[in-house]
């Protein structure tokens, strides 16, 4: 699908905005000018944990990083809780393979903090440190979890990514993606939509390289359900949303 087509997708109901350089179908730039299409930008996409960014927004990556920009998965845990009967080493060093793994799918670098799954902290140290990485990496656009979220480690890093964002005055794209939405995402109302149908298959490629999360029950109940209702909002057989912060000028 061109740029042209999903503007006549969106009908009259959306306008045509820009996430890191690709057409998104939103509302938030009705009345606003197009960007410049072809500039190449950097994008970080911050998860909680291994399989965050995937499940999330893993669509979105994939478009992205076949349109030339750079995409880093930045996870704020090595997921060492996630795995029974694995000692907090033994998991983390399966799921850090099996984060590499997925980027190899999505094109996106990968990066790790050093926060522990289970056990994340908001503290004035956690809030600089993830200041300093954003501004060692210096995004145009960052994606992370929304803070309103029923799993504490997701609540977590979207607080301390959005902070980051206020106190680098605000130089970057802030969006938050949705992750099982009631059970964890919730009060999520989508200004942006991105359609995935062209890349769905290699999203869940990537998201089912994490082999030991079991994800089949949690991507057929949640995860493909919610692609394929927002694709419903948007007029396309499936779609990650978004919302983009309203203090977030566009680019």
């Amino acid at each position: 699908m061109n740029r042209r087509e999903m503007l006549k997708t969106a009908g009259g109901a959306a306008a045509l905005t820009i996430l890191g350089g690709i057409p998104v179908l939103g509302r938030t730039a009705l009345g606003q000018a197009a960007p410049d299409l072809d500039k190449k930008r950097k994008i970080l996409v911050i998860g909680a944990h291994p399989d965050d960014p995937e499940t999330g927004a893993g669509g979105t990556i994939c478009l992205l990083t076949a349109a030339g920009h750079e995409v880093v998965c930045v996870y704020l845990t090595r997921g060492e809780a996630g795995i029974p009967g694995k000692t907090h080493s033994e998991a983390a060093t399966i799921r850090v393979k099996e984060c590499q793994e997925a980027c190899a799918v999505t094109g996106a670098r990968f990066r790790f903090m050093d926060q522990i799954d289970g056990n994340t902290e908001v503290t004035l140290e956690r809030y600089a440190q993830m200041r300093r990485l954003i501004e060692e990496e210096n995004p145009d656009v960052v994606l992370t979890h929304w803070p309103i979220d029923g799993h504490r480690d997701h609540a977590v890093c979207g607080t301390l990514v959005m902070d980051a964002w206020r106190r680098l005055d605000r130089k970057f794209e802030l969006y938050y993606f949705e992750v099982m939405p009631g059970v964890q995402t919730q009060m999520f109302t989508p200004t942006d939509w991105v359609d995935i149908a062209p890349v769905r298959e290699q999203k869940h490629k990537a998201c089912y390289c994490h082999e030991s999360q079991n994800l089949e029950p949690v991507m057929k109940g949640w995860h493909e359900p919610m692609e394929r209702f927002r694709g419903i909002e948007c007029r396309c057989e499936a779609a990650e949303a978004f919302i983009h912060h309203a203090d977030s000028g566009m680019i």
